[in-house]
This record gives C-alpha cells, sequence and structure tokens, in this order.
C-alpha cells in the first residue's frame, strides 16, 4: 500500500468524497445518509478556499481522509470538519495536523491571539479519540439527531389556534424575514454565529432549496414570530435544518405548530421518515418538544474543542 500524500479537494472529488463518508456511515450508524449534492455545496461554498481550507488524503488513489476548515466568526472561532477510514489513522492524523495549522493562521489573520477550533464527530467515531485527546481536543456539547416514522393518514396539517397563522416562504420579503427570525431566536445559542442574508443564503444552500418547504408563524399581537426550514433532497430522509421561534413568543405552541406542519407536508409526499438535529443541552425545551411530537434518537454527535495559540 502506497502512503497517503495530502492535497486540496476540488468539486471534481465530489463523488469520491462522498462514497468515502457513505462508507463512514454504515460504520458509525449503519447505512449510508450522505448525499453528493451536500457535498458539492460545502466544496462549492463562495466562503471556502479550496486550495487553502479543504484536504484530501489520498492512498493508492482513494481518498481515505477528507478535511474542511471554514471561518464563519471572523475572529478566533474557527470550525472543521474531519473524516477518515478506520486503519487509515496515520493519514487522519496528518490531515488533522495541517488543519489546526491553518485553524490557527485564520484566527491570527483575523486578528486573534488564538484559534478556538471546534470538530462535531460521531459519539461512535471512526476517528481514533486517543489522538485528539492527546492533542489538546476535549468534548464541549452533545447533538442528537433525532428521526421519526411518517404516516399519512395521522400526520395531517394541524388547524393554527385562533389568532396564529402559518404562511409558506413565497417570497423575497419572506426570505429576509426567515434570515432575520433565524438571526433572532438563534442569539444566544451554543455555537451561534451571526450570517449576513447573504451568507445565510449559501449556508442553507439557497439555490438547491425548495422554498415551499420554509414557513413562518404569526400571531395577531406580535407578528412574525417563528419560522421552519425543511429540504426534501437527502435520500435517507426528510430534513428539518431549522425551527426557531423569537423568545418573546416562546411557550404559545408555535414550535409543535411547525413540527406538525412540516409532519403533514413530508407525509403527503410520501416520505416515511423525518429527522432534524438538537442540542442536547439547548435552554428552550427544543428536546422536550420533539420528544412530545414522537422523534427518537438516531444517533449522538459530540462538539470536540481546542484552543491553539
Amino acid at each position: 500500500m502506497s502512503p497517503a500524500f495530502l492535497r486540496p479537494a476540488t468539486l471534481d472529488d465530489a463523488p469520491a468524497l462522498t462514497a468515502l463518508l457513505n462508507e463512514i456511515d454504515r460504520i458509525e450508524i449503519g447505512r449510508p445518509e450522505t448525499d453528493q449534492h451536500t457535498v458539492e455545496a460545502d466544496l462549492k461554498h463562495p466562503d471556502r478556499d479550496l486550495a487553502r481550507d479543504s484536504w484530501v488524503a489520498v492512498e493508492d488513489g482513494v481518498p481515505v481522509a477528507y478535511g474542511l476548515l471554514w471561518d464563519e466568526s471572523g475572529g478566533e472561532r474557527v470550525d472543521i470538519d474531519h473524516y477518515v477510514l478506520p486503519g487509515h489513522q496515520r493519514a487522519g492524523l496528518e490531515t488533522l495536523a495541517a488543519m489546526e495549522a491553518r485553524a490557527l493562521a485564520v484566527a491570527r489573520a483575523n486578528g486573534a491571539a488564538r484559534a478556538v477550533v471546534h470538530l462535531h464527530l460521531n459519539t461512535r467515531p471512526t476517528t481514533d479519540t486517543a489522538l485528539l485527546t492527546a492533542r489538546g481536543w476535549h468534548t464541549v456539547r452533545r447533538y442528537h439527531v433525532l428521526h421519526r416514522p411518517l404516516d399519512p393518514a395521522r400526520d395531517l396539517p394541524p388547524e393554527p389556534p385562533s389568532g396564529t397563522r402559518v404562511r409558506a416562504c413565497a417570497t423575497e420579503a419572506d426570505r429576509t424575514r426567515v434570515h432575520e427570525l433565524y438571526q433572532a431566536s438563534f442569539a444566544g445559542h451554543f455555537d451561534f454565529q451571526p450570517r449576513t442574508y447573504r451568507q445565510w443564503l449559501h449556508d442553507i444552500d439557497a439555490e438547491g432549496l425548495d422554498w415551499s418547504l420554509v414557513w413562518i408563524a404569526a400571531t395577531d399581537d406580535l407578528g412574525d414570530a417563528g419560522f421552519l426550514l425543511a429540504r426534501d433532497d437527502r435520500a435517507a430522509m426528510g430534513w428539518i435544518r431549522s425551527l426557531g421561534v423569537r423568545r418573546e413568543a416562546r411557550g404559545r405552541g408555535l414550535g409543535g405548530l411547525l413540527l406538525r406542519h412540516a409532519f403533514a407536508a413530508f407525509a403527503a409526499r410520501g416520505r416515511d421518515t423525518v429527522g432534524l438535529g438538537v442540542d442536547t443541552a439547548n435552554t428552550t425545551g427544543a428536546p422536550r418538544l420533539y420528544g412530545r411530537h414522537g422523534m427518537t434518537v438516531h444517533y449522538a454527535v459530540d462538539t470536540w474543542e481546542t484552543v491553539l495559540t
């Protein structure tokens, strides 16, 4: 077997990287759940400099590890993705070391004295976590990916209570409103980074988004108060990417109303499963909300952190 060599990723790598990530999916969660278009969206993101912020470790012509770095904070906070096949930990370690060096350079270019780097990994990852802890990484948060079966006979469109309305995101003004609601409802959450409207559109891959699966909830007294953004382009399941309610509107059932609205829409499209991700330490009651609506844990993900100086 030839030793691995590192090079930047290109858009042409998308099929091979999708195959790599799906092999890791099979090991970690039991089935492939990575779609090529999501890999391509990461590679095409205009804020990514692939030449400096992506790495592919290749052995015998096949990718065995992959890394991607992005900077949303403009300060010390930097994010990375890291994937490696079992049996190729040396290649994974070389990839990780290159990403750490780049993360510190990015943070310093932002004017920060240090880099606070976050990495999300399955709680039973293919990455050897002993290599992470030896380099000063530690876990700081846990997320659950939840799922729920759908039944078109049971999951019907809910009737909004008096004084409450739900509308589809149909216009450019609605899109900007969803962005505003996203910023307002997630401000203060763990790892939240403010994003401009343009940045947010790129983050959600707006060009590939079916906007009929985005809804806004409003009340007579508060106006637009919550939103749900869903996607129907994952082979494994329908996906709820974001659900948020403004602080002053919480406790009125808007989150549950939007959730049931999404369940009905996916069931009507013939989907048999819907999923989403949630911070287990979320202070707004989201995990309890999802549990009350029949969502259960599919798998868990830890956020790992290191501080580089």
